[in-house]
């Protein structure tokens, strides 16, 4: 008996379309596969880590709070502009610094400074903090965020990545009662 080894149009169409949707198939799993495994490939697994400098300690006069701006260390080439953050650095005396995130505490509008009244102030709820970051009133539970920061070479680098938010490091300690003695009434 003879085969008949000739390819019906029906089986050339099929093996057209096993084909065509294997390389749609391919072409959707590449960029899947670059997402999925971004983290490793791209060496940056500790990036959040980095010291980012603000500048010379010389720009931050004593007793004065100065908006200063740094570049993320987390940088995408399509993150733009968006990649120049803002803080706010408050030169106590000497070498003593504090260097507070630009967004309120409550839901992360930008504070902004007052030196007259010394107070940051979000325009968003109406949200206050003491020149020491503090809360002083409105919807905020606690004080501005802090960045990490270190005095080098006479320039004030913050570990600047990882954008300070609340979590169990941030959780105020509980207070005991002030009568350890006396039972619940």
């Amino acid at each position: 008996m003879s085969e008949d080894k000739t390819l019906s149009r029906r089986g050339l169409f099929m093996k057209l379309g096993i084909l065509f949707n294997g390389f749609v198939g391919v072409a959707l799993a590449v960029p899947i596969g670059r997402f999925l495994l971004s983290s490793i490939t791209r060496g940056r697994a500790n990036g959040y880590l980095d010291w980012v400098s603000l500048g010379s300690i010389n720009q931050f006069p004593e007793g004065e709070t100065r908006l200063a701006t740094f570049r993320n260390p987390l940088v995408m080439p399509t993150d733009g502009k968006t990649v120049d953050t803002a803080c706010w650095v408050r030169r106590v005396e000497g070498d003593q610094f504090q260097v507070f995130a630009i967004n309120c505490a409550h839901l992360g509008c930008p504070v902004r400074w007052f030196p007259q009244s010394g107070l940051f102030m979000c325009p968003c709820h109406g949200g206050a903090y003491y020149r020491d970051g503090s809360r002083a009133s409105g919807p905020p539970e606690r004080g501005l965020f802090e960045y990490p920061y270190k005095v080098e070479n006479g320039l004030i680098p913050i570990q600047a990545g990882e954008m300070p938010t609340p979590g169990p490091s941030a959780s105020l300690p509980r207070k005991e009662s002030p009568c350890s003695n006396c039972s619940p009434a």
